[in-house]
């Protein structure tokens, strides 16, 4: 362990001195991945795994223990002690398992077929494109990007590499939903009248501080931020509390409300961005070092029907720690059609008339892993249940939500009725935003919430129309040499 550690240590030391003797985006053109037979065994790098990244390797091991040919063959942070102990806890279990500090060395290493990925959101998007570069096939962690652009250029990679890229998007391999998707739009229940995301999850407020925060010990914080600029931390935690900071996270619409986004592009069949967003909300009931809301709301303008997100990170009242439900749902959906409504809410899947009488309900679930697997091995992008373009999509209407709030203006609750009078189904749902807000003790007129403009989208350059500012904020300036590549 010392000696495979003193090794990996002094390596990541040289690539961040010299900016790597290896970058993937230099061999383009000439990587290739290893054919892999029927028989034989697929080998898997998770890259962090100090949260969800641990769920990959659990799934990774109960697929082997099932029969499936993979091994875990490497375990990548950039935490030093995250690292070590990952490393021993696999040997302990009797798995031999290289350990990295640096995900260049993965890409280097012929030993590996295949990388996933659960860092935080701002490196996805470039250790995808670096990994498909390199041969790799990849599982990447939802929101498959940190901004539009480089979610784009992560499928123009898997595509020209030819290389599987899986989004981690779980709920793409329901077979509940995916019953009730086809059966909803075959007209079951009439047209989709608004297609509903909720993501209402307690999220408390992370606390200020007063100047920056010591790095924790063990951490390499030039690989950290990678892409993202290397500032001083000004926040209590760097993990998971990057979530809520615009340079490494997006929010909790792009951290848990991804998944209920993709669903409810899902159910509407749609293929590209939304031509038209708005978004309204505020971090508010609290102050901390946060920059994201934890109150919003998004209207996406689909010609068939509008889309509708929102988030609520305070409690169904001041002093409660239970939350708010629409419908029966928290985090979830609802699907309203002409004849009925649809509710996903945790594994149920049900729909009712407009009587409230429930007709139908679905249940089962696939293992999205297997499924990443399976196409793995027939190298049929088409044989995933949530390819990178599915990501891509479902990723970026979170981005363009939080261009339109970034943008926006404080406003009161007339000017923000006014703005959004010609969005379906908005009054109801801003209404119930106040509502929930005044009973969290919350007065917007004190703390007035943020009204961004609307912005125009063109689905097929997936840029906005006449704004320069939200134009820039489709990408970012990247810290060489964590560069997502113009040309992959």
């Amino acid at each position: 362990m010392k000696q495979i550690t003193r090794r990996v240590f002094v390596r990541s030391a040289f690539l961040t001195a010299v900016s790597a003797t290896f970058l993937p985006g230099c061999v383009t053109g000439r990587a290739r991945g290893r054919v892999i037979g029927p028989n034989e065994e697929i080998r898997v790098a998770v890259v962090g795994f100090r949260g969800r990244g641990a769920d990959h390797i659990r799934s990774i091991m109960t697929l082997r223990e099932k029969g499936e040919k993979v091994r875990l063959v490497a375990l990548c942070d950039a935490d030093r002690n995250v690292l070590e102990a990952g490393v021993k806890s696999m040997r302990d279990k009797g798995v031999l398992v290289q350990g990295y500090m640096d995900m260049r060395d993965v890409f280097a290493s012929s030993e590996v077929d295949v990388v996933t990925f659960a860092t935080p959101n701002h490196w996805h998007a470039l250790g995808t494109v670096w990994a498909v570069q390199s041969g790799k096939d990849v599982y990447v962690e939802k929101p498959v990007s940190h901004n539009v652009w480089e979610g784009r250029k992560a499928v123009d990679a898997a595509r020209k590499y030819g290389r599987i890229v899986q989004a981690g998007t779980q709920s793409r391999s329901s077979r509940a939903i995916a019953e009730a998707v086809a059966w909803v739009r075959a007209g079951n229940l009439g047209k989709i009248k608004v297609s509903r995301g909720l993501c209402y999850k307690r999220r408390r407020s992370i606390g200020k501080v007063n100047g920056p925060q010591p790095i924790p010990e063990g951490i390499d914080y030039n690989l950290w931020c990678g892409p993202a600029p290397m500032e001083p931390l000004m926040r209590k935690n760097l993990h998971y509390d990057w979530h809520w900071v615009w340079s490494t996270g997006n929010g909790d619409i792009g951290n848990q409300g991804i998944h209920q986004m993709d669903i409810a592009r899902w159910f509407l069949g749609e293929p590209a961005l939304a031509p038209r967003v708005v978004s309204v909300g505020g971090r508010l009931g609290y102050i901390d070092d946060g920059e994201t809301p934890n109150t919003q709301i998004a209207f996406f303008d689909y010609p068939a029907a509008p889309l509708i997100f929102e988030v609520r990170g305070l409690p169904e009242r001041s002093g409660s720690e239970r939350m708010d439900t629409f419908m029966g749902a928290s985090i979830g959906n609802v699907i309203h059609c002409e004849g009925g409504y649809v509710v996903i809410a945790d594994d149920n899947v049900v729909a009712h008339d407009n009587s409230n009488n429930e007709i139908k309900r679905w249940r089962g679930n696939d293992d999205h892993f297997a499924n990443f697997l399976k196409a793995v091995r027939s190298r049929k992008h088409t044989d995933l249940n949530a390819d990178i373009l599915e990501g891509h999509i479902s990723s970026a209407l979170c981005h363009m939500a939080n261009i339109s709030y970034r943008l926006g203006r404080k406003a009161s609750p007339t000017e923000i009725r006014a703005a959004i009078k010609s969005e379906r189904d908005a009054e109801d749902t801003f209404q119930r935003m106040l509502e929930h807000l005044k009973v969290n003790d919350v007065d917007v007129t004190a703390t007035p919430l943020t009204l961004g403009p609307v912005l125009k989208m063109s689905p097929r350059t997936e840029t906005f129309a006449g704004n320069t500012a939200a134009n820039k904020l489709l990408t970012r300036n990247y810290r060489p040499p964590f560069v997502v590549p113009a040309r992959v």
